[in-house]
Order: structure tokens, then sequence, then C-alpha cells
């Protein structure tokens, strides 16, 4: 899912544009820009490897759960747990991955694109000021909750999707076709735990993880307009 894009801000009519780099400062900006993009990279690539986590453990889970018509389901809900961590994992590295991200965004939109349009070296808007600032004092851009929800837009309601249906599936297939909900009940019953409050709490996993993907994507289209995923002016 292509996320929302950092925005360069434009300078006032009154202000006094930045003269035109030079060959040695455009050059070392070429570094700077490589050694940025190879940093997104890297943690693009960190993103893919938990992700990887989460559906091979589900593959593991479907493959304990569905090896027999007497098999138990309680495997699809315990790697629950284990996608939940490896969720916050991942929107604990996408927060780091935005912060290349935002950098390389902010010197391809203020430097490049003038750069190559009109052949103007300056640049466009005061990137140069708001990249300083930026490599002075770092931070994230954007909160943990809204790195969740993105991660959970782009791939983890999927999984968790799958997760849901094959528990629910598990539960009316086996150990024979169910004929009456009170036999979904029982079956998803868990130890001492009457199944009731199994199937509560499922709704309640999927209910709470559907609701923040819902409440960040409004917020991102917020940010969005108002440019805010910039380095830090």
């Amino acid at each position: 899912m292509t996320q929302p894009g950092p925005d360069i801000p434009q300078p006032l009519p009154d202000e006094v544009p930045p003269p035109p780099l030079g060959a040695a400062e455009i050059g070392a900006l070429a570094h700077l820009y490589r050694s940025e993009v190879y940093r997104g990279t890297v943690w693009r690539t960190r993103l893919d490897t938990t992700t990887n986590w989460s559906v091979v453990t589900l593959g593991v889970a479907l493959s304990l759960t569905y090896a027999a018509p007497e098999a138990s389901a309680l495997p699809l809900l315990l790697v629950g747990i284990l996608i939940a961590v490896f969720l916050l994992l991942e929107a604990r590295r996408y927060r780091y991955y935005s912060l290349w991200r935002a950098r390389t965004r902010a010197m391809e939109k203020g430097f490049f694109v003038p750069l190559l349009q009109t052949g103007d070296a300056r640049g466009q808007g005061d990137w140069r000021a708001l990249l300083a600032q930026d490599y002075d004092d770092p931070d994230y851009h954007i909160g943990f909750a809204t790195a969740v929800g993105r991660r959970l837009r782009s791939n983890y309601l999927w999984i968790v999707g799958v997760q849901t249906l094959a528990y629910l599936g598990k539960l009316i297939v086996h150990p024979t076709p169910a004929t009456h909900p009170e036999d979904l009940i029982d079956r998803a019953a868990v130890g001492p735990l009457p199944g009731l409050v199994v199937l509560l709490f499922v709704a309640a996993y999927v209910a709470t993880l559907a609701t923040v993907a819902v409440r960040t994507l409004s917020a991102d289209h917020h940010r969005a307009r108002l440019g805010d995923e910039t380095p830090r002016g």
C-alpha cells in the first residue's frame, strides 16, 4: 500500500533564495543521498523479515491444526500472540525506515526534481534547513500507533484474516461438520474456558486490530494534506 509521502514547504515570498550548490557540495549531497537510500533499503528488508516470520508461524499453526480431524485448534489461537509480537516489532522498525525515507524524499523533491526540470541547483523550498535540523536533532517522524496501523493495512490484516478464517473453518468442519451454532461454541472451549469466552476474545482481538488500522488511516490522510512527514522544521 502506498503510504503518504513527505512534502517540501515552499519559501515565503520575502525569503532570500539560498545560493546554488557548487560541484563539491553536489558531490557530497549525492553521497549523502546514496547512504540514505542504502539505509532505507536495509530497514525495508528488515520489515520484510518480520512479515515472513508471521507468515511462516501461521503456516506451521495451520499444518498442526489441520493435520487430522481430531487435532486441536489451539495452535491457531496461540499463533495470534506471535503475530502480535511480530507486528509490534515491525512497527518499531518501520519508524526507523520512515526516517530514512523522509530524508531521501526531501532531497528528491527539494533538489533533484527542480534540478532535472529547470537545471536550478538551488533546489526548491527550505529543504536544506529541514535536513540540517533533522541531522542535528534526529527524531521519529511518525508515532508508534501510526506505524502499527500502516503495517496492519499493508500486511497484517490479511494475515490475521487468514488466521481467523482458518480457526473458524476448523471449528465448523472438524471433527465432523457442525450442524448447530452450539457445536461451534462447544468446540471453541479451551480447558476451563467456555467456548463463548474464547470466541468473544477472538472477536475482540480482530476488532481491536481493525480499529487501529481504520483510525490511523484517517490520521494518515490528514498528515498527507499537511505534509507532516518531512524532517522537522
